[in-house]
């Protein structure tokens, strides 16, 4: 009998990355900066998005698509900040799709947003083969997962461009050694650049925003040329 091997995967990741091409030729044509955060429940990416919301509110428009099985706990939370943020319900799925954010796009005011902070579902696995459109991947970690996490989650560090060790200022307690995430971080993938953060800490959440001001510096200029 003959058999037929159909790569359904295969067929789901080109289709998803065709539509991310879409999402980011969107994103460019308005000269938005898309930030795609990623990271596991606890490691801090809502609380790292506010603190950006917070410090360039005044000087860029700003737009959030929250995503999550249930989203609307943390939209709530980027609303308060007096942005609009779009709740992106992933139900059984543990991770946004460029599908998902094709359609929250379209409740976005694109003509008036300068940067989109989009908050992924909180796990370090299923999100690493869904390209969303973003021009920035960025992965955050908590000492307080532990300090082995890295090396049991390489894939996600592996497509990073920003990788951050969150919570620091925890490490002591939870017997973490920061350092050594850092040089599981760059075993992995040695060009990344590696952020070490506390909410506690304004120089080092200085040094997350600076990152997002040099791509919505460069997204202006994209757009003027």
């Amino acid at each position: 009998m003959l058999m037929h091997v159909i790569h359904m995967g295969h067929d789901v990741f080109k289709a998803n990355d065709k539509l991310a091409e879409k999402n980011r030729k969107n994103l460019d044509k308005h000269g938005i900066f898309a930030v795609n955060v990623m990271g596991a429940i606890g490691s801090g990416k809502t609380t790292l998005i506010e603190e950006a919301i917070k410090h360039l509110k005044d000087r860029y428009r700003i737009a959030v698509i929250a995503g999550d099985v249930i989203a609307e706990m943390d939209a709530s939370r980027f609303r308060k900040l007096g942005v609009p943020t779009v709740p992106a319900n992933t139900g059984k799925e543990c991770h946004l799709d460029a599908k998902l954010v094709e359609n929250a796009l379209k409740e976005i005011d694109l003509e008036n947003t300068d940067l989109l902070l989009i908050e992924n579902v909180g796990n370090l696995i299923c999100p690493v083969d869904f390209k969303l459109g973003e021009h920035l991947r960025v992965v955050a970690v908590s000492v307080s997962e532990g300090d082995d996490i890295i090396l049991k989650h390489p894939m996600i560090f592996k497509t990073a461009e920003l990788a951050i060790i969150n919570k620091v200022d925890l490490a002591g307690a939870v017997d973490a050694d920061p350092e050594k995430m850092h040089e599981d971080i760059l075993s992995l993938n040695p060009d990344v650049p590696v952020l070490l953060t506390s909410k506690h800490d304004w120089e080092s959440l200085e040094t997350w925003i600076g990152f997002i001001e040099i791509g919505l510096m460069k997204a202006k200029e994209g757009k003027s040329n």
